[in-house]
């Protein structure tokens, strides 16, 4: 007699990795992936593959214009400065030309016009500065507001100030 319990174990024998075997009574397939799997595998893989090289490039290009910007605004800082301590409005007015290094040139100007407070001008600031690394010059216009006692004329300083001075009287005689 057999043992049954010995006879299922032989049967149960599994070939390891999908190779044939005189013990396994399944006809013999091997597990792979085919043609058009790989394809599309492959297919998929360069898609993002270039997806992702575009979204680099992008990125330097972003960080190379914000570095670029950023130079230009320690320029632009810089002429704006010279022309903030200038202490004569004539000069202002005219313009001029600085040298930034690294062969860049900035040209500005400024137009001024006073306010009706004394002593505060509102300034309307152009600066260009050409830089042989870039085509076109970089151009920039500010408007602000400046408090510059050196700048007024006595006259309209003294006739702004009356002015003042009328304004607060009126607003102690209606004030109980």
């Amino acid at each position: 007699m057999t043992n049954p319990c010995r006879e299922s174990k032989v049967e149960s024998r599994k070939p390891t990795l999908g190779w044939p075997s005189a013990l396994d009574p399944r006809p013999s397939t091997l597990a792979a992936f085919t043609l058009l799997e790989v394809l599309i595998a492959l297919a998929i893989f360069a898609l993002a593959a270039v997806v992702l090289g575009a979204t680099y490039v992008n990125a330097l290009n972003a960080y190379e214009a914000v570095s670029r910007r950023n130079a230009y605004d320690a320029d632009l800082r810089f002429v704006r400065s010279a022309v903030l301590t200038e202490a004569d409005r004539d000069k202002v007015e005219e313009g001029g030309d600085l040298d930034l290094g690294e062969n860049k040139r900035a040209h500005w100007q400024a137009d001024i016009a006073a306010t009706d407070t004394v002593d505060l001008f509102s300034v309307a600031w152009t600066c260009e500065i050409t830089d042989p690394a870039r085509r076109e010059p970089y151009r920039v216009t500010q408007n602000f507001l400046l408090l510059r006692p050196t700048w007024s004329d006595p006259v309209e300083r003294t006739k702004l100030l009356d002015q003042v001075k009328q304004r607060i009287l009126e607003l102690q005689k209606v004030a109980p």
